[in-house]
């Protein structure tokens, strides 16, 4: 156990487990050495000292706060069972339940973590009127809550808020009961029995937690190992569901898995051997800590072979409890090649740290994401007040994603984006205001010349759908433009200026060692992003239409702005470096009309971005290749577009050889064990085959194989 007072050293666990966790035979059962003891002492020292663990007070008050919010919503539910004309017994005996689940369940939050909590309700108290309107007006009217929030149309419908300065997540399930017993099992599956799919999403969170503690060798190196693991997604720049990354259950998962694999590891094994496993793995096959099980309620559980929509997720990591689900299907092309990357960065680490030649303080080096593109998509949400915004931004937020999918299916997955999940806001603005960027390449490795990307439609698309906010209010906008490296705002760099740009030799040899380039792009959005240039670019061609406003901004003016430009390239270029030395601008004044047929003010002329790209140099650096994509009138599903899309040839990293232990494609796709020798039958419902190898020796580990899981369906 690590606290913020000391460490403890942990103590190597037994050898031999009588267990066996999970759907497949671990691919190690050894113990720590010396080494890795100390390397786990090592590990903890460095959380402690990053501040991940919450003092004793914390820890107290935030009690305080659950058994606060439990009393509040008993009172809740007496209250409705009186107004709705129920006997004096009903009445006393009415309840409701506060359970809690994600991270502080799992014992894994920090300092300033929010509780995912659950409300559990008589199947006569509702969600749409009596939680989202009477529990939320009650909430409201208390000093003590602050920043309320509902966001009833979620996937999981949720209510935001702050109790005393903790930040609180709280969701309500009503079920088939009448009285809610104090004693209830939020795991038993009767619990499922006539209810929406909504409660059942919104019951699986408590349910996922205890059956992930079940399923783990060692709860305390597992509580370690995640901690450790959240820690690095969010330095990193993986951490966000929503934005098509991983959250809190999805990394448990992945982390439980492991720990299953190694079950005698310590912290600092598991985390290397996270990186080891998973930089290997053959997406789409699945991450599952048990098998699926189906159950006479008749909830659709995850399987590609009865499912086609199951088909087109990239990264299933799936639930263990009933109904099981794919917890990551927001994780689309383009984010989960950049959680590759990232987990081939963690692996080439680790080898070092092993081998003594890092430190963990270097596992956690932020990832440098405003140094990685040429070309961002900056999205800017503004609104009148700090209120409005937060509800606005929420709203926005949640839609980013789309955004991400829409690029790839209107440009057939030849251009990628990078969403980045932190948020950033200009002070300096009148107005409130919030900003997500994302970065874009062209796909890697493809060669061709003359590719187009007019995304154009695309973003409009995408305001549009954004526009249909129920909620809106004057003064809330979303601005959606195009900028370049060298033009990024300065307020995203909290120093107050960008890192001195290298020579043009020196970025030249750099942009030598990147396995992709990310192209030219040359869009803009805003007067302020304007750079003139001396020389013409090679190749490219940029046009800006401004779509008509929905509505009219009332919001004050983000930046300086002008009517569209139109920014022609033609000199020829032989490298990034050179081709960034100028261009020629032209700036074309075009007033833009609302549907009134009225002059919108000048700043709404900024609220859609200029997309139109064309490059047909012959080098790499300065050209998108030979497909002409336009988004102009399109229609299509956003979520049909992945279907044939999963490709396991994101998984081409290096084999970790540290320890003598590795990874390696030996072409077993038959569920056997192999050791010495010898085969023995895995279980039917395993997730992937293994195969372990002796090395010669008789203290080396064994070597695993993921093979490809068969998601055909059979006679």
């Amino acid at each position: 156990m690590v606290s913020s007072e000391g460490l403890i050293a942990p103590l190597p666990p037994p050898q031999a487990a009588a267990r066996q966790y999970g759907v497949t035979k671990p691919i190690s059962t050894a113990g720590p050495t010396e080494a890795d003891i100390q390397r786990t002492l090592e590990l903890e020292k460095f959380l402690v000292d990053a501040g991940l663990y919450e003092s004793k007070e914390d820890a107290d008050k935030r009690e305080e706060v659950l058994q606060r919010i439990g009393q509040i919503v008993k009172d809740w539910v007496k209250q409705l069972t009186r107004l709705r004309g129920y006997t004096d017994q009903m009445v006393e005996d009415a309840n409701a339940l506060i359970f809690t689940f994600g991270s502080y369940r799992l014992g894994v939050h920090g300092p300033g973590a929010d509780i995912d909590t659950l409300c559990v309700g008589p199947s006569y108290v509702n969600r749409e009127e009596d939680f989202f309107f009477i529990l939320h007006n009650i909430l409201a009217e208390m000093e003590e809550v602050t920043e309320l929030q509902p966001v009833p149309d979620a996937h999981v419908p949720v209510m935001k808020f702050k109790f005393d300065g903790i930040s609180i997540d709280l969701l309500y399930a009503s079920i088939s009961l009448l009285v809610v017993p104090e004693d209830l099992d939020i795991s038993d599956v009767s619990l499922l029995y006539d209810v929406d799919e909504p409660t059942v999403r919104s019951l699986n969170g408590c349910r996922v937690a205890d059956q992930i503690l079940k399923l783990v060798p060692n709860i305390e190196h597992f509580c370690t190992t995640l901690r450790c693991l959240k820690f690095w997604a969010k330095r990193r720049g993986v951490y966000s569901n929503v934005t098509g990354f991983l959250g809190g259950v999805n990394w448990a998962l992945l982390v439980a898995r492991v720990c299953q694999l190694y079950p005698n590891a310590v912290p600092s094994m598991l985390v290397s051997r996270f990186f080891r496993v998973y930089t290997q793995w053959r997406w789409p096959n699945p991450v599952m800590l048990c098998a699926i099980e189906e159950d006479e309620l008749g909830f659709s559980v995850w399987d590609p072979r009865k499912n086609p929509r199951d088909r087109t997720h990239h990264m299933p990591i799936i639930t263990p409890a009933y109904p099981c689900m794919n917890s990551s299907y927001n994780v689309s092309q383009s984010t989960l090649r950049v959680m590759v990357e990232q987990f081939r960065y963690g692996n080439k680490i680790c080898e070092e740290v092993e081998l003594n030649k890092a430190r963990w303080c270097a596992l956690f080096e932020p990832y440098l994401f405003f140094e990685s593109y040429k070309n961002y998509l900056e999205v800017d949400i503004v609104a009148a007040d700090v209120d409005d915004l937060r509800a606005w931004k929420g709203w926005v937020e949640s839609r980013l994603r789309q955004l991400t999918l829409m690029i790839e299916r209107d440009t057939l997955g030849m251009l990628q984006c990078h969403p980045y999940p932190h948020e950033y806001v200009d002070m300096n603005k009148q107005c409130a205001h919030s900003a997500f960027f994302m970065g874009l390449q062209r796909k890697q490795g493809e060669k061709t010349q003359g590719q187009q990307f007019d995304i154009r439609g695309t973003v409009d698309e995408f305001r549009h759908s954004i526009n249909m906010y129920l909620f809106w209010k004057p003064g809330m906008e979303i601005y959606v433009s195009h900028v370049r490296r060298r033009q990024l705002p300065p307020y995203l760099f909290p120093d107050g200026c960008k890192r001195p740009r290298p020579s043009r030799i020196m970025a030249q040899q750099q942009a030598d060692k990147l396995p992709y380039d990310d192209g030219e792009v040359s869009v803009t959005g805003s007067g302020e992003r304007h750079l003139k240039r001396k020389k013409d670019l090679d190749g490219v061609d940029v046009n800006q239409v401004m779509p008509l406003e929905k509505r009219q901004s009332l919001s004050p003016q983000p930046r300086d702005s002008v009517s569209p430009i139109i920014i022609s390239d033609k000199a020829s270029s032989a490298s990034p470096e050179q081709s960034d030395k100028g261009f020629s601008m032209e700036v074309v004044e075009s007033n833009k009309r609302t549907l009134s047929g009225e002059t919108e003010p000048e700043y709404a002329s900024n609220s859609s971005t200029i997309t139109n790209v064309t490059s047909k140099g012959s080098c790499d650096d300065a050209g998108f290749g030979s497909v002409a994509v336009s988004s102009e009138g399109n229609t299509r599903s956003v979520e049909g577009s992945s279907v044939g899309s999963n490709n396991p040839g994101y998984l081409q990293g290096d084999v970790c050889e540290a320890d003598s232990e590795s990874l390696s494609d030996n072409g077993c796709g038959n569920g056997n064990l192999r050791q010495d020798g010898s085969q023995e039958a895995l279980e039917p419902n395993a997730a992937f085959g293994m195969l372990l190898n002796s090395n010669e020796g008789v203290n080396s580990e064994q070597k695993a194989v993921i093979s490809r899981l068969s998601l055909t369906s059979t006679a």
